[in-house]
């Protein structure tokens, strides 16, 4: 959804350069939230922020005329070695999670071994998981800060946690961790012995379908940060929206997962565990992918493109 705001309603403008009258063209994002503001530059350029490319990529803004590139303005070498060792860590965390989950589902579908070997799978995997998650919200609280002389970003200190609910991206990653640790809650009740049906449905699904939701909202959160709206959008040459969409579908599916994992007080038994196996079994499969993919979501070298 876009949206005209004043110069003094634009949260830390980042432009190409610190000096001269700015002129704001458009602001753009999911209610309150900016994910995309426009700037008209005293030249006659236009200066371009977005949330997940300065987050992911370290691109302060870009003067351009949405066609050709004219300049690009990074954030220091410093924020840019911070952004690609974060985004290392969250890469191969949930790949490594994602596959673990999905060997988990295939051991519990097949019904080789015993509960307890699927559970301590499911149990690793999601460590890898809560780490990506911690990771991915660490890289929106460390990434680039407000840009100072010549369009850049000022360093600032490390930040192991920070509270910012305000921006789209640092929203969405805190309830993407959140509901890893939610889905570690769940994990770590499954090792319990001895449980009736309501202290299964209280102790395990609760949590899981907890983090189901907090999954759904936190993939809906990166979706509009990339669409820049609140409808979803297609952009198939865009690796970040294929990294939000393919983890979204995965949140989608692990929701399935859960509803069919819901044990009923009147048989004992879940409603449908092959769905539930199935479901997380893909599910997982896609935030593997997304991992991968997001290897591949990091700082560039700092080239400028002439228009």
């Amino acid at each position: 959804m876009s949206r005209r705001r004043s110069q003094s309603d634009v949260p830390a403008p980042p432009p190409i350069a610190a000096t001269g009258d700015w002129e704001v063209r458009r602001v753009e994002g999911l209610g309150p939230f900016a994910s995309r503001v426009t700037w008209r530059l005293p030249d006659g350029e236009e200066a371009t922020w977005e949330s997940r490319r300065a987050r992911k990529r370290g691109v302060i803004a870009v003067g351009d005329d949405r066609a050709a590139f004219t300049r690009v303005a990074h954030a220091p070498d410093s924020i840019i070695r911070r952004l690609r060792r974060i985004n290392r860590v969250a890469a191969a965390a949930f790949t490594v999670g994602g596959a673990l989950f999905a060997v988990g589902a295939v051991v519990a579908q097949l019904g080789s071994g015993n509960a307890l070997t699927a559970a301590s799978i499911y149990f690793t995997g999601g460590i890898f998981f809560t780490t990506g998650g911690y990771a991915s919200w660490l890289g929106a609280i460390n990434g680039p800060g407000q840009p100072g002389a010549g369009g850049t970003a000022a360093a600032r200190r490390w930040r192991w946690v920070s509270y910012e609910p305000e921006r789209i991206d640092w929203l969405s990653t805190f309830l993407l961790f959140a509901g890893t640790l939610a889905f570690g809650v769940s994990l770590l009740d499954s090792f319990l012995e001895g449980l009736t049906t309501p202290e299964v449905n209280r102790l395990i699904w609760a949590p899981e379908i907890t983090g189901c939701v907090l999954f759904l909202v936190s993939g809906h959160l990166a979706v509009a940060e990339v669409c820049h709206r609140r409808r979803p959008c297609l952009r198939r040459r865009d690796l970040g929206w294929s990294i939000v969409a393919i983890n979204q579908v995965g949140s989608i599916l692990f929701m399935v997962s859960a509803l069919a994992a819901f044990t009923r007080p009147e048989t004992g038994s879940a409603i449908n565990v092959d769905i539930a196996n199935w479901g997380t079994l893909i599910g997982a499969l896609c935030f593997a992918i997304g991992g991968v993919l997001q290897a591949f979501d990091r700082p560039r070298p700092q080239i400028t493109h002439s228009g």
